[in-house]
C-alpha cells in the first residue's frame, strides 16, 4: 500500500467514524509493529512509523530496515485484528464524549426491533449520515403510558443516560423525563428557542398530566399566550407528541404568595401561609373549590408542589383551626415546653408531633430559647410520641380517608394515592372536565319531565265528558 493510498483510506475512516486521523495513525502502527515482532520474534524491538503528511511506512528493527509487503499472512491477519480493535476503542470514546454532552437534548431515529417492550432505537451521530448511526434503548418504563411503537416509527427521545459497558456504550432514552416536555417546548415555540421566554419549571406525570412554568423576559410578549398559540395551534403539536398529556401553562412569579396559587390554577384560593423553615405552605380554599385544588388523586396538588419546590397543604379555614387546636394539645404535653413556646412552633408551621422531629437540636433551641441538652430531650419525647400515634392511626384512618386523598404533601405519596383510590368515585376524568361535569348532571332532569308530559295528558281527557 502506497502512501497516498494510505493517507485516502484515513481520512474515509475519520470522516465516516468521527475518529480523529491521529489515533487511526496510531492504531495502524501499533498493529504493524505487532505484526513484524510475531515475525521476527517476541524479543526483537520493532520501531513502526507513519508520515502524517505523505503517508509513508517506516518499519525498523534495529538498524535494519523492514518491508512491511514481506510479513506474513498470519502476522497481517493480527495486525489486521488490532487495528480493528483500537478503531473500536477509538469509536466507542467518542460516541461516549458525544452523547454525555448531548445528556438531557432531545434526538430523533428509527425504531429497529422491540424485544420484550424495550425499544432498540437507531440513532445518528451529530452531524454524520446514516452510515454512522449508533444504537440505543429506549425501555418500557420509560415510554408514555398508552403508547405503542411499532417498527420503523420516527420516534423522539432525550438522552437521559449514557454509560461504558465494557468496550461498548450503553445509551438510555426517555420520553417520560420532564426534559422531554421541555426539548418539545423549544422546538415548536421560537421564543423560547430564542430565549425571549424562559422555562423556569416543569413538572409531570407521564401520560396524565404535565405543568409548565414560563415567563418572559420582554415585558410586550405574553409567555403564556406564546406557548398555547393561536387557537392552541403551538401547543397542540406538544400534546400529540405526548399522546394527548394535559398540559398546565404556569405564569411563574418569584413571590410564592403568588407562584402557589398559580400552579394550583384552575382552583380559586383564598390564602396561603408560608412556612420557610420547614419547607412548607398551608393553602386555604372554600368546601366547594377543595376537590378542584386537591385534583383527582391528589394530582394537582402534587404536580403544583414538584413546580414550586415546596409542601403544599390544601385546606379549608375549619380544618385549620382543628389543626392548629389539636397541635396546640398535643404540644403542651410534652415537658418543659412552655405556652410561649407552643406559639412559636404553631408561627413556624409545626403541626404534629413528627415536624418537630425533622428539626436539628441547635435550631429548635434557638427558637424555643432552650438549651441544646433541653431541644435534643424536646425531640425525643416527640419522636416517642410520634411513634405511637402512627401506631393508633389505622384504627382512625377510615374516619378520615377523604382528607388522606391528597390534602397534603407532607406525607408519602404512595399512601395518598392508595388513600385517593379506596375513597374515590367518581369517574377518571381530568380535573378541567370535572367542571363540566356539574353541568351535565342537568339533562337528566328532562326525561322526568318527558315522563311527566303524558301523565298530564288524561287530565283534559277527563274535563271533555262534561263539555259534552
Amino acid at each position: 500500500m502506497n502512501g497516498p493510498e494510505l493517507l485516502r483510506i484515513v481520512e474515509a475512516m475519520h470522516r465516516e467514524k468521527n475518529i480523529p486521523k491521529d489515533v487511526i495513525f496510531t492504531g495502524i502502527e501499533s498493529a504493524l509493529q505487532l505484526a513484524a515482532q510475531r515475525n521476527a520474534g517476541e524479543e526483537e524491538d520493532v520501531l513502526v512509523h507513519i508520515d502524517r503528511m505523505n503517508g509513508l511506512i517506516v518499519a525498523q528493527k534495529g538498524d535494519q530496515a523492514i518491508d512491511p509487503e514481506m510479513l506474513g499472512r498470519i502476522a497481517a491477519q493480527s495486525a489486521k485484528q488490532v487495528m480493528i480493535q483500537k478503531i473500536r476503542e477509538a469509536e466507542s470514546e467518542g460516541v461516549y464524549s458525544e452523547f454525555t454532552a448531548r445528556k438531557g437534548e432531545m434526538v430523533t431515529g428509527t425504531i429497529q426491533r422491540v424485544d420484550a417492550g424495550t425499544c432498540i432505537v437507531s440513532l445518528s451521530k451529530e452531524g454524520k449520515n446514516a452510515g454512522g448511526s449508533i444504537e440505543s434503548l429506549l425501555p418500557r418504563s420509560e415510554q408514555i403510558p398508552g403508547e405503542t411503537p411499532h417498527v420503523n416509527d420516527r420516534i423522539k427521545a432525550v438522552v437521559m443516560e449514557v454509560r461504558r459497558n465494557g468496550h461498548r456504550v450503553k445509551i438510555v432514552l426517555s420520553r417520560c423525563h420532564p426534559d422531554f416536555v421541555r426539548s418539545l417546548f423549544e422546538q415548536e415555540i421560537p421564543e423560547i428557542a430564542d430565549r425571549t421566554i424562559e422555562i423556569k419549571a416543569v413538572a409531570r406525570e407521564a401520560g396524565y398530566r404535565s405543568k409548565v412554568a414560563v415567563s418572559s423576559i420582554d415585558m410586550k410578549v405574553d409567555c403564556v399566550g406564546a406557548c398555547v398559540g393561536v387557537r392552541g395551534s403551538r401547543i397542540k403539536n406538544v400534546i400529540d407528541e405526548l399522546n394527548g398529556e394535559r398540559i398546565d401553562i404556569v405564569r411563574w412569579n418569584d413571590s410564592m404568595q403568588v407562584m402557589i396559587p398559580n400552579a394550583l390554577q384552575p382552583a380559586a384560593i383564598d390564602d396561603v401561609f408560608l412556612y420557610p423553615r420547614m419547607g412548607r405552605a398551608i393553602v386555604l380554599v372554600k368546601e366547594d373549590q377543595l376537590s378542584l385544588a386537591i385534583g383527582r388523586r391528589g394530582q394537582n396538588v402534587r404536580l403544583a408542589s414538584k413546580l414550586v419546590g415546596w409542601d403544599i397543604e390544601i385546606m379549608t379555614l375549619d380544618e385549620m383551626n382543628e389543626s392548629i387546636d389539636r397541635a396546640v394539645i398535643w404540644f403542651q404535653q410534652i415537658p418543659g415546653v412552655s405556652d410561649e413556646m407552643v406559639e412559636a412552633f404553631i408561627t413556624e408551621g409545626f403541626m404534629s408531633f413528627i415536624d418537630i422531629t425533622f428539626v436539628e437540636p441547635t435550631d429548635l433551641a434557638e427558637l424555643g430559647g432552650v438549651s441544646v441538652e433541653d431541644a435534643e430531650s424536646i425531640i425525643q419525647f416527640a419522636e416517642a410520641a410520634a411513634e405511637r400515634i402512627e401506631n393508633e392511626q389505622p384504627e382512625e384512618a377510615p374516619v378520615d380517608e377523604e382528607a388522606a386523598a391528597g390534602r397534603t404533601m407532607a406525607g408519602p405519596l404512595p399512601e395518598t394515592e392508595a388513600a385517593a383510590t379506596e375513597t374515590s368515585e367518581e369517574p377518571p376524568t381530568p380535573i378541567a372536565e370535572e367542571t363540566a361535569a356539574a353541568p351535565e348532571e342537568t339533562p337528566v332532569e328532562p326525561p322526568a319531565q318527558v315522563d311527566a308530559a303524558p301523565v298530564e295528558s288524561p287530565e283534559p281527557a277527563e274535563e271533555q265528558p262534561p263539555q259534552s
